[in-house]
């Protein structure tokens, strides 16, 4: 969670910055995607609409006290280009019970690994704090759910999550920090398959080949190569709500500038916090279209948003906030040709400053629009809980 000084002090930058009549130009919209058990007692109801802060995947659950029995409404809570990654919601729940690790070609029932390889859909959650240091990758089948809620749970210290040549994923509410190569060894993918696994990059969560994804108030920080990688074309993705920190190269967005095929990327990066201690690619993208849309960046040493390779980069209702350093003030890489890479009702703040390129009429940015962006003025309402929640049985999160 952001600390109380750094919120005060955007207060205090957008009081600076906007009037009164800016504050109240597009009227909040609430998400009406489900309708908790919760909404049959009116007393329950009048409880969730005041928590309710206009986010709207945070508004679509977190009010609901019964979120631990309701779990699966998750699902239906997604927006932007990632909102039809359903995980393993018709599936059964899966409990974690180990957190170990010891055998990556015949894992032991009741493990992580485990219960991410079968074929069937499963949305698995975890019956205690666990720290899960991996032996290897932790490459996951299809049509899964990793829910962290009720629990403390960390990946790290190890090579950490592959999301490689599947579909509907949503990883929800986990530390993954610390994370380093790993390979050179037999990974089970399925219980009918195995490969051997070269060496990895390090990557927090790594997007190969695979579509409907959905990762969403995670906290990332401090691994090998990026805290979130999607590649070869990868598609159909929502990053939201986590919270990143003290980390080199954020988010590479698309394998390199001659792989055509990510041309067809389209992702969408919302109400995320970029906090202390990173430096670029926040995220960089290349071909494709990217949606990057009420995020808070608090500083970069590089810059915040790059590219190559033609990327249409539509940038929304974001504050961005520069560091001191009159060296790291723009926020977009200065690296650009007639690209069309726009920025519309961003806050800059503290000297900071992006260069827009390419076409400026809203048909060009039509493939990069998922969602409805709400002023930036509403975001340190939205961002004060990005990252991993401290979720209590019985309590709205």
């Amino acid at each position: 969670m952001p600390p109380l000084w750094l919120l005060s002090l955007l207060t205090m930058f957008l009081h600076a910055y906007l009037s009164s009549a800016a504050r109240v130009q597009t009227p909040m919209q609430v998400s009406e995607a489900i309708g908790w058990s919760a909404m049959n007692n009116p007393r329950r109801q009048m409880e969730t609409e005041s928590c309710r802060t206009g986010n709207p995947m945070d508004d679509c659950w977190r009010c609901d006290p019964d979120w631990e029995a309701n779990r699966k409404m998750l699902a239906d809570c997604s927006i932007g280009f990632g909102r039809n990654a359903i995980g393993g919601r018709d599936g059964e729940f899966y409990v974690v019970t180990d957190p170990g690790d010891d055998d990556t070609l015949n894992p032991v029932p009741g493990t992580l690994r485990y219960a991410v390889i079968q074929e069937e859909p499963l949305w698995i959650i975890f019956d205690h704090d666990m720290d899960v240091h991996l032996q290897a990758e932790l490459v996951m089948n299809s049509y899964k759910t990793i829910d962290g809620r009720g629990a403390n749970i960390h990946i790290a210290d190890g090579p950490c999550i592959t999301i490689q040549n599947v579909t509907n994923i949503i990883i929800h509410g986990i530390y993954i920090h610390d994370c380093i190569p790993g390979g050179n060894a037999w990974v089970r993918n399925s219980p009918n398959n195995y490969g051997w696994r070269s060496i990895s990059d390090g990557d927090g969560i790594s997007i190969f080949a695979s579509s409907n994804v959905w990762i969403d108030h995670c906290t990332l920080s401090n691994c090998y190569d990026g805290l979130i990688d999607a590649i070869y074309g990868s598609t159909y993705i929502t990053i939201s709500n986590n919270y990143m920190e003290h980390h080199n190269e954020v988010m590479l967005m698309g394998h390199n500038d001659e792989f055509l095929a990510d041309r067809n990327m389209q992702v969408t990066i919302a109400y995320n916090y970029f906090g202390e201690g990173l430096v670029q690619r926040m995220p960089r993208c290349r071909h494709g279209y990217f949606h990057v849309v009420n995020n808070i960046y608090n500083g970069w040493e590089m810059y915040a948003i790059g590219g190559s390779a033609n990327p249409t980069i539509n940038s929304q209702g974001n504050i961005f906030m520069a560091s001191d350093s009159d060296s790291s003030k723009e926020a977009r890489e200065d690296e650009w040709k007639n690209w069309n890479w726009r920025t519309d009702g961003d806050l800059m703040l503290n000297g900071a400053f992006f260069t827009p390129s390419g076409e400026e009429a809203s048909a060009s940015y039509a493939r990069a629009s998922s969602m409805v962006a709400k002023p930036a003025s509403l975001l340190t309402d939205f961002n004060v809980s990005a990252g991993a929640l401290n979720c209590q049985i019985g309590y709205i999160c």
